[in-house]
């Protein structure tokens, strides 16, 4: 069976990086990061105008009728943009919670005892009582700690593939960074690209996000949770270990606040926290082997 996306997930895909590329740039990224805590209702709006959050909709429900892979991609191209806000619990919320499809409504959701982008929400779904707001890593990452954990809870097998999709762009955006500054940066009058060292890390970058693709895609096909579970794993190794890569590879000027690259590595800390990720996706894979 061969898995290839569609002429219409290409321009699906397609479509949401250039809606990014416009409303969401660089500039837009770094004024983002200046005024952190705030989201920009604008641009949510905009997303809801592109059918972002009700992709998954019927139609019938003035949605856009489509299904997981679809979202998965859109969802990667998020995360290659470092977009910020409850994305996941905003595009879950649709159908269920007034304004969320058309992004009026901004909805964030406690996952474990951590909770997202509280202050800026609208609805929050979830005990955020006595929550209190903690020093993020990632400035474009508001986080507040419930005072219980949530421990126990049924994971959402499409929220772990959705966070799975958004580890994945950023794995993808971070080769791009590496693989750009390897052709172009000189040192000793030759592209630092030239170094064998620098060739196995763009090499390795390359081999894990094209693992944690294959293996994000084909969950988001038969949507069967150790599948998501699988991919979770592999995108959060790709997105974290190859930010990690990328800064190698830039060198002391990677480490700068002028450069992209550690916000995609704070990022990846992140998302990687989010429930279905790390010991969660192992133990539902061991139960899965041992059943």
């Amino acid at each position: 069976m061969r898995f290839q996306l569609t002429e219409d997930q290409h321009a699906l895909k397609a479509g949401v990086r250039e809606l990014l590329d416009r409303r969401f740039g660089r500039e837009a990224l770094r004024a983002a990061v200046d005024a952190p805590g705030r989201l920009d209702r604008e641009l949510w709006r905009a997303l809801g105008d592109a059918g972002f959050f009700a992709l998954r909709l019927p139609e019938a429900d003035a949605g856009v009728g489509l299904g997981l892979p679809e979202a998965v991609l859109a969802f990667e191209e998020a995360g290659r943009a470092l977009l910020p806000g409850p994305l996941v619990a905003t595009h879950l919320a649709a159908g269920r919670v007034p304004g969320a499809a058309s992004g009026e409504t901004v909805v964030t959701a406690v996952d474990g005892e951590l909770v997202e982008w509280l202050e800026a929400a609208d609805v929050a779904l979830g005990e955020v009582a006595g929550a209190v707001p903690l020093r993020s890593v990632d400035p474009l990452t508001p986080l507040h700690r419930t005072p219980t954990d949530a421990g126990g809870r049924a994971l959402d097998p499409v929220a772990t593939l959705l966070t799975a999709a958004e580890q994945l762009g950023t794995a993808v955006r971070v080769q791009e960074l590496a693989v750009q500054h390897a052709r172009t940066r000189e040192q000793f009058g030759q592209p630092v690209g030239a170094f064998q060292a620098v060739q196995h890390l763009c090499a390795d970058l390359l081999v894990r996000t094209e693992t944690a693709r294959v293996a994000v895609y084909a969950a988001a096909v038969t949507a069967d949770p150790a599948d998501i579970a699988a991919a979770r794993l592999l995108a959060d190794e790709a997105a974290v270990r190859g930010a990690r890569d990328c800064l190698q590879v830039h060198g002391g000027m990677g480490f700068t606040w002028e450069a992209d690259v550690h916000l995609h590595l704070k990022r990846a800390w992140v998302r990687a926290r989010r429930g279905g990720g790390g010991t969660e996706s192992e133990e539902l894979l061991a139960a899965r082997l041992v059943a």
